[in-house]
């Protein structure tokens, strides 16, 4: 299997993209990495599955695609006026993400997936780079506002107020609950002030 970047062409190619990549996340939230084939993706999307075979290389390219695709699209990163409401909001939107009750198979699914395929997994740490990367901002301009050091790492702290929500998620099992989330956040929030992550 070719670990080369995927060609991501516009028009049809595109079109045949994007039905591909929805019928992987539809198959993936119903079935799970180890009954996911190429075979139900090509029906589901109604591709043929030489198609896949040749552009994507099997179930891991597809994954990988999928998680490219998801770094690409933008999202609102929050700007309340207030770091801490804004580590609450980045953290709301992961614990929102993961425990929708009609949706949120999909990202558990998607990263369950991610850390069975070394292709996929490449893909996920390019993801969270990326999404890492444009939350950031909320603390940047929070150390301009005043609210932490200079110096602070912008990074480490949006990562500091993710992780125990991934950990509870992916590690331990445990139900991943709204308090944990605001825990996360106060708990990133409360360092970043002390200048634990100032460089």
């Amino acid at each position: 299997m070719s670990d080369e970047p995927i060609r991501r062409p516009g028009g049809r190619s595109a079109r045949i993209r994007t039905a591909v990549l929805d019928a992987t996340l539809a198959e993936l939230a119903d079935v799970g990495y180890d009954r996911l084939t190429v075979e139900a993706i090509a029906a589901r999307s109604g591709v043929h599955k030489a198609t896949l075979y040749r552009r994507w290389g099997g179930v891991d390219g597809l994954i990988a695609d999928v998680l490219v695709r998801s770094a690409e699209q933008p999202w609102q990163v929050p700007d309340t006026g207030s770091l801490r409401d804004d580590l609450h909001a980045i953290t709301r939107v992961i614990y929102m993400g993961f425990t929708d009750p009609e949706h949120g198979a999909v990202p558990r699914n998607l990263i369950v997936a991610a850390l069975r395929s070394s292709q996929a997994a490449r893909a996920l740490t390019g993801f969270f780079e990326t999404q890492h990367g444009l939350a950031a901002e909320v603390v940047t301009r929070a150390v301009r506002r005043g609210e932490a050091p200079e110096g602070t790492d912008a990074v480490d702290v949006v990562r500091t107020a993710c992780a125990p929500l991934y950990y509870r998620l992916f590690v331990t099992g445990e139900p991943l609950e709204e308090v944990a989330a605001h825990r996360a956040a106060e708990a990133a929030l409360a360092a970043a002030q002390a200048g634990a992550f100032v460089r």
